[in-house]
């Protein structure tokens, strides 16, 4: 009889334990980035923290802190983040308020920062400390949860030092040791392209180390280019063959994530609320890979050659029909000379679908402000961070209620 009562409340406490881990399988991440510098952006396009909403996502990192040669932080914003400005850290931290199990990261790095700085301070242990010890006192400062790492890249860009990559994993795994009595997250966001992986990372160290991979599925193609390409292209067509490119797409880069070392569940799927643009040399040649002059036409928000919002996109051109990609699984527009590749409600459900194909953690999403935020298009507030949530649904998933 003790023995049948014993075998019974095993069944049930394993059958607890499975449904347990159903529903957490069943739960992702979705992990957004806030640009500070969008406050300065002018009319519809201007984006702060009152503009976002909470209920989308699971965490939220601010870009961006920098670093100093020394180790010390740099705050690249004193006016929008400090106390005496803006107070832009604290009013982030204070979302927290609208969603109780929102967490709120602060990111270090980004593109602008380049990458010779911190490959000096990752190779010197004095350094390392200080930027512990920098982090740690910002934290607790402002209340943050975590930090996001985004050195873009190690042993790349202004710096090829091949010890970046092992010193990257020295950096990482003393913040994570200085941050466990805290409870504070770690993660760090890092390149998609197959070809990059092994120069810049450790894999099987930083998905041991990490508490989330986010990887940056975007930019493949660009301006910085002289010819026509889609940065967001899931899967390589035959013509990029030709170019030596046939590696060159998400699919490709996250295979070599996983089959690396990283752990699917640490991976969170970068979806990219912005285009990548061209003016093209010829306009009758559309073609992927034909010649460009420059990047396509600043738009009014982002003010950038080469780089278009969703938000700009609906707004501008509210009436273009889409050109569809069906190897590339990727939709773009042209318009006269304007080539535009994008990602739209079907190119984002499919990417939904191949991150949960692969049991991926969840979703980055740069950024909240290139997304139609205000709904002015007629779609609702945040139409493409809201296909997420809608294709996760109609799946049988859901965001993450509790991290």
């Amino acid at each position: 009889m003790k023995l049948t009562v014993a075998i019974s409340v095993l069944c049930v406490a394993s059958l607890a334990v499975e449904a347990a881990s159903l529903q957490a399988s069943n739960e992702k991440n979705i992990y957004c980035y806030f640009e500070s510098w969008t406050i300065y952006r002018p009319g519809n396009g201007k984006f702060d923290i009152e503009n976002i909403d909470t209920s989308l996502c699971t965490h939220i990192a601010f870009t961006f802190l920098g670093v100093e040669e020394d180790g010390s932080l740099n705050i690249l914003d004193p006016w929008e983040s400090d106390p005496d400005g803006l107070n832009g850290f604290q009013r982030l931290v204070n979302l927290k308020s609208q969603n109780s199990k929102l967490k709120v990261l602060a990111s270090l790095g980004g593109w602008n920062e380049g990458s010779e700085k911190y490959s000096k301070v990752v190779a010197d242990p004095t350094k390392r400390a200080v930027l512990v010890n920098a982090v740690l006192n910002f934290l607790g400062k402002y209340g943050f949860d975590g930090l996001d790492f985004d050195w873009e890249y190690p042993s790349r860009r202004d710096s090829d030092d091949p010890e970046d990559k092992p010193n990257f994993v020295l950096m990482l795994r003393e913040l994570k040791t200085a941050f466990k009595p805290y409870g504070y997250l770690l993660s760090a966001a890092v390149n998609s392209a197959k070809r990059n992986i092994d120069t810049s990372y450790d894999v099987p160290a930083l998905s041991e180390i990490l508490d989330f991979i986010n990887v940056m599925a975007y930019d493949f193609h660009g301006a910085f280019d002289d010819y026509v390409g889609h940065h967001t292209l899931l899967y390589s067509s035959e013509i990029d063959a030709l170019y030596n490119n046939s590696d060159w797409n998400i699919d490709d880069g996250v295979k070599y994530w996983i089959s690396s070392g990283a752990d699917p569940a640490k991976m969170n799927f970068g979806i990219a609320t912005y285009a990548r643009t061209f003016t093209l040399a010829d306009p009758s040649n559309a073609s992927l890979y034909a010649n460009i002059t420059e990047g396509g036409l600043a738009g009014p928000y982002t003010r950038s050659l080469g780089v278009l919002g969703y938000n700009e996109i609906c707004e501008t051109y509210p009436n273009a029909e889409d050109i569809w990609d069906d190897v590339q699984k990727v939709p773009h527009l042209v318009i006269g000379d304007q080539w535009i590749g994008y990602d739209n409600e079907k190119s984002i459900g499919i990417k939904v679908d191949y991150a949960l194909e692969k049991n991926l953690g969840g979703f980055m999403v740069w950024s909240f402000d290139t997304d139609d935020f205000t709904g002015y298009c007629g779609e609702g507030t945040y139409p493409l961070i809201n296909n997420i949530h809608s294709h996760l649904k109609t799946r049988g998933y859901k965001m993450k209620a509790d991290n």
